[in-house]
């Protein structure tokens, strides 16, 4: 199991040519990714997407690539010979008008705006491909090994959480047999209280009888612990377990929620409290999860 929270960064040369890649995720429900890359990379877009998608199912990702080209024939220099002319001729008129030699030297003519001309290579794509594949490759590995320390911790916090939730249904499934026998009591109390010990025993054991079926938890209890194992059995597996264990924890909600409605027995009332607690800490875990 993985946390969706990352971060790798890896070079690679190849060739005269190193290319850094930096790599960073954090929570997303879907695989989200942004790419930042110099425009001679544009090309291996959708490539890069691939590569990222075959390795991570959900999360934003953020890409940032730098790239520096140190062989000779990176950049080529020209002379804009027609500019230059112009100067020549334009320095000679000056020095006509002003009376002063016309002799310029190589470096003057060379710091005129414009006369050389740096342009950049074409770059070899085949080339570049093979280094962002190699940079990101070692960039995600980096990223996967954080992801996954961080997953199991989650993984740790999640089960001791699950723990402390099962021992809360058992708590609940035990006391529900007393919920009926106090409700009972307190009933017969009330109407000997109200009819002076003149009490229908039938008509109260039928009112117990109806309460007891209305305020029936017993198969939210068994869900509750059926939704526990499952929880357990995802984190156990080596599948992407965030979508799974989300909807596990809006079923566990789900039953912790109507026995609360149901119940009328205020330890019971007082149990749910707590469950739900920690249903809410599993939950905010979960949305870490891959």
């Amino acid at each position: 199991m993985n946390s969706m929270t990352g971060y790798g960064r890896a070079s690679a040369e190849i060739d005269g040519r190193t290319l850094t890649v930096e790599l960073k995720s954090v929570n997303h429900r879907f695989l989200d990714i942004s790419l930042r890359m110099p425009r001679s990379f544009a090309f291996l877009e959708d490539d890069v997407r691939k590569w990222i998608g075959a390795r991570l199912a959900r999360g934003h990702v953020d890409l940032f690539a730098s790239y520096r080209n140190l062989r000779n024939d990176a950049k080529t220099v020209t002379v804009d010979s027609a500019l230059l002319k112009g100067y020549q001729q334009a320095l000679s008129e000056v020095a006509r008008l002003t009376g002063t030699p016309d002799q310029p030297s190589q470096m003057d003519f060379a710091r005129l705006p414009d006369i050389l001309l740096v342009t950049e290579a074409e770059e070899d794509q085949e080339a570049l491909r093979e280094l962002m594949k190699s940079a990101l490759s070692q960039a995600l590995d980096q990223m996967a090994e954080m992801r996954a320390r961080e997953g199991a911790s989650l993984r740790e916090d999640i089960l001791s959480r699950l723990a402390a939730l099962e021992a809360y249904g058992e708590r609940i499934a035990l006391r529900n047999p007393d919920m009926v026998q106090a409700y009972q009591e307190r009933l017969e109390k009330r109407l000997r209280e109200l009819l002076e010990d003149r009490v229908d025993e039938q008509r109260l054991l039928q009112e117990v009888a109806i309460m007891a079926d209305k305020s029936a938890i017993d198969e939210e209890t068994v869900r509750l612990k059926s939704h526990i194992e499952q929880a357990r059995d995802i984190l156990g597996g080596t599948e992407p377990a965030g979508r799974k264990l989300d909807f596990l924890v809006q079923e566990l909600n789900r039953e912790v929620n109507t026995i609360s409605s149901k119940s009328l027995d205020v330890p019971i009332t007082q149990i749910v409290v707590s469950a739900k607690a920690e249903i809410e800490k599993i939950r905010e875990q979960v949305q870490n999860i891959e």
